[in-house]
Protein backbone atom coordinates (compact mmCIF):
# COMPACT_ATOMS: atom_id res chain seq x y z
CA UNK A 1 0.00 0.00 0.00
CA UNK A 2 2.71 2.52 1.05
CA UNK A 3 4.23 1.82 -2.23
CA UNK A 4 1.30 2.83 -4.30
CA UNK A 5 0.38 5.81 -2.66
CA UNK A 6 4.06 6.70 -3.82
CA UNK A 7 4.20 5.46 -7.18
CA UNK A 8 0.97 7.31 -7.52
CA UNK A 9 1.44 10.32 -5.77
CA UNK A 10 4.61 11.02 -8.22
CA UNK A 11 2.91 10.24 -11.51
CA UNK A 12 0.42 12.63 -10.89
CA UNK A 13 3.01 15.19 -9.85
CA UNK A 14 4.78 14.23 -13.37
CA UNK A 15 1.00 14.78 -15.64
CA UNK A 16 0.45 17.97 -14.04
CA UNK A 17 4.14 19.75 -15.07
CA UNK A 18 4.26 17.83 -17.78
CA UNK A 19 0.21 19.38 -18.69
CA UNK A 20 1.20 22.57 -17.72
CA UNK A 21 4.29 23.10 -20.38
CA UNK A 22 7.15 21.17 -18.09
CA UNK A 23 9.97 19.81 -20.57
CA UNK A 24 10.27 15.94 -20.66
CA UNK A 25 13.89 15.53 -18.62
CA UNK A 26 12.09 17.74 -16.14
CA UNK A 27 9.34 15.56 -15.52
CA UNK A 28 11.38 12.78 -15.00
CA UNK A 29 13.75 14.22 -12.65
CA UNK A 30 11.02 14.69 -10.40
CA UNK A 31 9.07 11.87 -10.65
CA UNK A 32 12.54 10.44 -9.49
CA UNK A 33 12.84 12.61 -6.98
CA UNK A 34 9.54 12.09 -5.50
CA UNK A 35 10.27 8.65 -5.14
CA UNK A 36 13.98 8.67 -4.29
CA UNK A 37 12.90 11.00 -1.61
CA UNK A 38 10.53 7.91 0.22
CA UNK A 39 13.56 5.56 -0.22
CA UNK A 40 12.73 4.04 -3.46
CA UNK A 41 16.38 4.28 -5.51
CA UNK A 42 14.93 1.98 -8.29
CA UNK A 43 12.82 4.01 -9.98
CA UNK A 44 12.36 3.84 -13.76
CA UNK A 45 10.08 6.35 -15.77
CA UNK A 46 9.23 6.85 -19.56
CA UNK A 47 8.13 10.53 -20.54
CA UNK A 48 6.53 11.35 -23.51
CA UNK A 49 4.46 14.71 -24.84
CA UNK A 50 1.18 12.02 -24.22
CA UNK A 51 2.15 9.87 -21.85
CA UNK A 52 4.19 9.18 -18.72
CA UNK A 53 5.07 5.78 -17.53
CA UNK A 54 6.37 4.54 -13.99
CA UNK A 55 7.92 1.60 -12.20
CA UNK A 56 9.25 1.23 -8.73
CA UNK A 57 10.71 -1.86 -7.15
CA UNK A 58 10.18 -1.98 -3.45
CA UNK A 59 12.71 -3.72 -0.92
CA UNK A 60 10.54 -7.11 -1.85
CA UNK A 61 11.29 -7.38 -5.05
CA UNK A 62 7.92 -6.35 -6.16
CA UNK A 63 7.54 -4.20 -9.06
CA UNK A 64 4.77 -1.61 -9.18
CA UNK A 65 4.16 0.39 -12.63
CA UNK A 66 1.11 2.73 -13.54
CA UNK A 67 0.56 4.99 -16.51
CA UNK A 68 -0.77 8.71 -16.81
CA UNK A 69 -2.28 9.52 -20.16
CA UNK A 70 -2.12 13.12 -20.57
CA UNK A 71 -5.18 14.11 -23.06
CA UNK A 72 -5.11 18.43 -22.99
CA UNK A 73 -2.15 20.36 -22.50
CA UNK A 74 -1.73 24.43 -21.78
CA UNK A 75 0.87 26.56 -20.43
CA UNK A 76 0.86 27.31 -16.64
CA UNK A 77 4.80 27.64 -15.67
CA UNK A 78 3.63 28.84 -12.04
CA UNK A 79 2.14 25.18 -11.32
CA UNK A 80 5.58 23.41 -12.97
CA UNK A 81 7.71 25.34 -10.24
CA UNK A 82 6.03 24.79 -7.45
CA UNK A 83 5.46 21.46 -8.31
CA UNK A 84 9.16 21.28 -8.67
CA UNK A 85 9.67 23.10 -5.40
CA UNK A 86 7.63 20.45 -3.92
CA UNK A 87 9.70 17.45 -5.08
CA UNK A 88 12.58 19.34 -3.47
CA UNK A 89 11.19 20.15 -0.12
CA UNK A 90 10.55 16.45 0.31
CA UNK A 91 14.03 15.94 1.43
CA UNK A 92 14.33 18.68 4.28
CA UNK A 93 10.64 18.29 5.10
CA UNK A 94 9.08 15.81 6.08
CA UNK A 95 5.17 15.70 4.77
CA UNK A 96 2.56 12.60 5.21
CA UNK A 97 0.98 11.77 2.08
CA UNK A 98 -2.25 13.61 3.07
CA UNK A 99 -0.28 16.47 2.99
CA UNK A 100 1.17 15.75 -0.05
CA UNK A 101 -1.65 14.99 -1.90
CA UNK A 102 -3.45 18.71 -0.91
CA UNK A 103 -0.39 20.50 -2.06
CA UNK A 104 -0.76 18.84 -5.33
CA UNK A 105 -4.67 19.11 -5.60
CA UNK A 106 -3.87 22.57 -4.38
CA UNK A 107 -1.18 23.10 -7.30
CA UNK A 108 -3.58 21.12 -9.90
CA UNK A 109 -5.96 23.86 -8.87
CA UNK A 110 -4.75 26.83 -8.91
CA UNK A 111 -6.47 28.90 -11.13
CA UNK A 112 -5.48 30.73 -14.46
CA UNK A 113 -5.57 34.08 -15.23
CA UNK A 114 -9.09 35.41 -15.66
CA UNK A 115 -10.90 35.35 -18.52
CA UNK A 116 -10.70 39.21 -18.82
CA UNK A 117 -7.19 39.25 -18.41
CA UNK A 118 -6.39 36.67 -20.80
CA UNK A 119 -8.52 38.26 -23.11
CA UNK A 120 -7.21 42.11 -22.95
CA UNK A 121 -3.46 40.45 -22.66
CA UNK A 122 -3.77 38.53 -25.73
CA UNK A 123 -5.05 41.94 -27.49
CA UNK A 124 -2.84 44.02 -26.30
CA UNK A 125 -0.07 41.12 -27.18
CA UNK A 126 -1.01 41.40 -30.86
CA UNK A 127 -0.93 45.12 -30.95
CA UNK A 128 2.42 44.87 -29.80
CA UNK A 129 4.00 42.47 -31.37
CA UNK A 130 3.07 44.87 -34.85
CA UNK A 131 4.64 47.65 -33.16
CA UNK A 132 7.97 45.64 -32.54
CA UNK A 133 8.46 43.88 -36.68
CA UNK A 134 7.80 48.05 -37.77
CA UNK A 135 4.06 48.57 -37.87
CA UNK A 136 2.06 52.19 -37.34
CA UNK A 137 -0.03 52.98 -34.73
CA UNK A 138 -3.07 52.42 -37.08
CA UNK A 139 -1.66 48.88 -37.70
CA UNK A 140 -1.26 48.56 -33.89
CA UNK A 141 -5.24 49.26 -33.02
CA UNK A 142 -6.27 46.64 -36.23
CA UNK A 143 -3.92 43.77 -34.82
CA UNK A 144 -5.33 44.62 -31.20
CA UNK A 145 -8.80 43.54 -32.94
CA UNK A 146 -7.55 40.85 -34.38
CA UNK A 147 -6.02 39.52 -31.75
CA UNK A 148 -9.16 39.59 -29.66
CA UNK A 149 -11.06 38.03 -32.42
CA UNK A 150 -8.58 35.17 -32.37
CA UNK A 151 -8.61 34.84 -28.79
CA UNK A 152 -12.41 34.75 -28.98
CA UNK A 153 -12.75 31.92 -31.57
CA UNK A 154 -9.66 30.01 -29.79
CA UNK A 155 -11.83 29.82 -26.24
CA UNK A 156 -14.83 29.03 -28.75
CA UNK A 157 -13.27 26.07 -30.18
CA UNK A 158 -11.81 24.82 -27.07
CA UNK A 159 -15.46 24.95 -25.32
CA UNK A 160 -16.40 22.57 -28.21
CA UNK A 161 -13.69 20.54 -28.40
CA UNK A 162 -12.63 21.60 -31.77
CA UNK A 163 -9.10 20.24 -32.70
CA UNK A 164 -6.45 22.77 -32.57
CA UNK A 165 -5.39 22.27 -35.67
CA UNK A 166 -8.37 24.12 -37.07
CA UNK A 167 -8.28 26.37 -34.35
CA UNK A 168 -4.89 27.70 -35.48
CA UNK A 169 -6.03 27.71 -39.23
CA UNK A 170 -9.28 29.62 -38.24
CA UNK A 171 -6.31 32.23 -36.39
CA UNK A 172 -4.50 32.66 -39.86
CA UNK A 173 -7.43 32.88 -41.61
CA UNK A 174 -8.79 35.96 -39.42
CA UNK A 175 -5.48 37.61 -39.52
CA UNK A 176 -4.94 37.97 -43.25
CA UNK A 177 -8.42 38.57 -44.16
CA UNK A 178 -8.88 41.25 -42.11
CA UNK A 179 -5.35 42.58 -42.83
CA UNK A 180 -6.46 42.35 -46.86
CA UNK A 181 -9.49 43.98 -46.43
CA UNK A 182 -8.53 46.80 -44.24
CA UNK A 183 -5.74 47.31 -46.61
CA UNK A 184 -8.11 47.40 -49.87
CA UNK A 185 -10.35 50.07 -47.68
CA UNK A 186 -6.92 52.41 -47.11
CA UNK A 187 -3.61 51.31 -48.53
CA UNK A 188 -1.98 53.16 -45.81
CA UNK A 189 -2.13 50.16 -43.54
CA UNK A 190 0.66 47.36 -43.66
CA UNK A 191 -0.50 44.18 -44.47
CA UNK A 192 2.61 42.28 -43.29
CA UNK A 193 2.96 43.37 -40.21
CA UNK A 194 -0.79 43.44 -39.21
CA UNK A 195 -0.78 39.59 -39.76
CA UNK A 196 3.18 38.79 -38.63
CA UNK A 197 2.04 40.41 -35.60
CA UNK A 198 -1.54 38.83 -35.10
CA UNK A 199 -0.55 35.26 -36.08
CA UNK A 200 2.15 35.35 -33.07
CA UNK A 201 -0.52 34.40 -30.46
CA UNK A 202 -0.89 31.37 -32.37
CA UNK A 203 2.84 30.54 -32.83
CA UNK A 204 4.29 27.86 -30.96
CA UNK A 205 7.20 28.89 -29.03
CA UNK A 206 7.12 27.29 -25.76
CA UNK A 207 6.72 23.70 -27.78
CA UNK A 208 9.57 24.99 -29.68
CA UNK A 209 11.49 25.72 -27.21
CA UNK A 210 10.90 22.47 -25.03
CA UNK A 211 11.35 20.34 -28.55
CA UNK A 212 15.30 21.70 -28.57
CA UNK A 213 15.59 21.22 -24.88
CA UNK A 214 14.53 17.42 -24.65
CA UNK A 215 16.55 16.76 -28.04
CA UNK A 216 20.02 18.65 -26.47
CA UNK A 217 19.08 16.82 -23.50
CA UNK A 218 18.25 12.90 -25.11
CA UNK A 219 15.08 12.62 -24.95
CA UNK A 220 15.37 12.40 -28.62
CA UNK A 221 11.58 10.80 -28.78
CA UNK A 222 10.14 13.41 -26.76
CA UNK A 223 12.15 15.84 -28.99
CA UNK A 224 11.26 14.56 -31.98
CA UNK A 225 7.59 14.88 -31.54
CA UNK A 226 7.61 18.05 -29.76
CA UNK A 227 9.38 19.05 -33.19
CA UNK A 228 6.57 17.51 -35.36
CA UNK A 229 3.83 19.26 -33.15
CA UNK A 230 5.25 22.08 -33.89
CA UNK A 231 5.62 21.88 -37.95
CA UNK A 232 1.73 20.98 -37.41
CA UNK A 233 0.65 24.27 -35.42
CA UNK A 234 3.14 26.54 -37.83
CA UNK A 235 1.65 24.63 -40.96
CA UNK A 236 -2.02 25.24 -40.11
CA UNK A 237 -1.31 28.79 -39.46
CA UNK A 238 0.37 29.22 -42.93
CA UNK A 239 -3.06 27.38 -44.32
CA UNK A 240 -5.15 29.53 -42.89
CA UNK A 241 -3.29 32.83 -43.40
CA UNK A 242 -2.81 31.58 -47.28
CA UNK A 243 -6.60 30.98 -47.83
CA UNK A 244 -7.31 34.49 -46.43
CA UNK A 245 -4.88 36.24 -48.64
CA UNK A 246 -5.87 34.10 -51.71
CA UNK A 247 -10.06 34.70 -51.27
CA UNK A 248 -10.00 38.01 -50.45
CA UNK A 249 -7.31 39.18 -53.22
CA UNK A 250 -9.57 37.00 -55.93
CA UNK A 251 -12.77 38.66 -54.44
CA UNK A 252 -11.09 42.36 -54.30
CA UNK A 253 -9.89 42.03 -57.88
CA UNK A 254 -6.42 40.39 -57.21
CA UNK A 255 -4.34 43.31 -56.09
CA UNK A 256 -3.58 44.71 -52.40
Amino acid sequence: MYTDNIIHIAADAGKIMLENGGETYRVEQTISMICQAFGFKDVENFVTPTVIVLSITNKNSETITTVRRLKNRTVNLKKVALINDLSRNLYTNTLSMDDIRKELHYINNIPAYSSDASLISSTLTAGFFTLLFGGNLKDFFISCFIGLLITFIARLFDKYEVNNFFSNVCGGLISSSIAVIINHINPSFNVDTIIIGSIMLLVPGLVITNAIRDTLSGDLLSGISRSVEALIIAASIAIGTAIGFKVWIFILGGTL
